[in-house]
């Protein structure tokens, strides 16, 4: 079979290989799939470059969140078992852990809903409280993990401000049902924030970026508000100042979701039956800006890592599998 392969870390544009390997033998409590669709993360180029806490052997393939067909014609969503990533026309993944794939959505579609929306969910209901009627602000809103806390929130009843780079994210923004969209680069933050809250401040902040992202969110969000951490995009991880926290009564929440995985997979299942429901009533529907097929994997790995996309970005190994299920 065809997978790419990481034999030397750096960059995805440089160091990921199309090569012919053998299919993954599954161990143990594992299943072999076929990949259907292979939406790509962030994590997936930090993996490159060494930089995510899960650190694969060498050679590994990157990848780790798919659609894909078990062996009796299921279709399932799964994170692959590294070091058999997704990015490759078999995986194998953990049986325990494989979700049913909503019927609603294409198999692109599918792929994407796992670990954006379910980092949203966890996100914004389980560690926020994010309740309707309020203000809820996303970074990045236009990408992969930002649309989706976007599609949440509105979703639970929030207000939603978007903060997006540039015109086009912001158009994106739009689309996906931002209330208020700003465009870090033509407006003051913190400034446009208080406009539109008269003076309050976000009750929920959304932050997978980090960096300076981190440094307006201390500043907007509003009296018992609270901010959610779930990433560094950035390359910038912030030191924040607790005697602010203190001072402005406000909360600074981590999540780290893949530990629900081990710690309460439970609760995991419940998300995604949730999940399922909202994208069958059509008020959840993950955007998914490009269907590239396996060959195209590694630019748009780079793509992604260069934070020049939209949405998600899908590897499809096999290219019937563009059309819906």
């Amino acid at each position: 079979m065809q997978a790419w392969q990481v034999h030397e870390l750096g960059e995805p544009g440089e160091v990921m290989r199309l090569t012919e390997v053998a299919r993954p033998v599954p161990a143990d409590g594992q299943v072999l799939l076929k990949v259907r669709a292979a939406n790509i993360n962030f994590p997936d180029a930090l993996m490159c470059r060494g930089q995510y806490q899960v650190r694969p052997p060498l050679p590994f393939t990157p990848g780790v969140e798919i659609c894909g067909e078990t062996e009796d014609g299921r279709r399932v969503i799964a994170n692959p078992a590294l070091p058999y990533g997704g990015f490759a026309e078999y995986a194998v993944a953990d049986a325990a852990a494989l979700l049913p794939a909503p019927e609603a959505l294409d198999d692109a579609a599918a792929a994407a809903l796992h670990i954006g929306y379910q980092t949203g969910w966890f996100g914004l209901h389980r560690r926020a409280g994010l309740e309707a009627g309020e203000t809820l602000l996303v970074h990045a809103a236009a990408g992969g993990v930002g649309s989706a806390a976007v599609q949440l929130g509105k979703a639970a009843g929030a207000t939603v401000i978007g903060v997006v780079g540039g015109a086009a994210k912001a158009s994106v923004a739009r689309e996906l049902g931002c209330d208020v969209v700003i465009d870090r680069r033509e407006q003051d933050v913190v400034a446009a924030v208080k406009e539109t809250t008269g003076g309050r401040g976000a009750d929920v902040i959304y932050d997978p970026v980090g960096g300076q992202a981190y440094a307006q969110s201390a500043k907007a969000v509003a009296f018992e508000g609270r901010i959610v951490v779930v990433g560094f995009a950035s390359g910038s991880i912030p030191s924040p100042a607790l005697n602010h926290a203190l001072v402005k009564n406000y909360a600074i929440l981590g999540l780290h979701w893949g530990l629900y995985n081990t710690r309460n997979p439970k609760l995991v299942q419940h998300c995604h039956e949730r999940l399922t429901e909202l994208a069958a009533r059509g008020a959840i529907k993950p955007l998914v800006s490009e269907r590239v097929p396996l060959a195209g994997a590694a630019d748009a790995v780079q793509r992604v890592a260069d934070g020049v996309t939209t949405g998600r970005v899908a590897v499809l190994p096999s290219p019937e599998n563009g059309a819906a299920a």
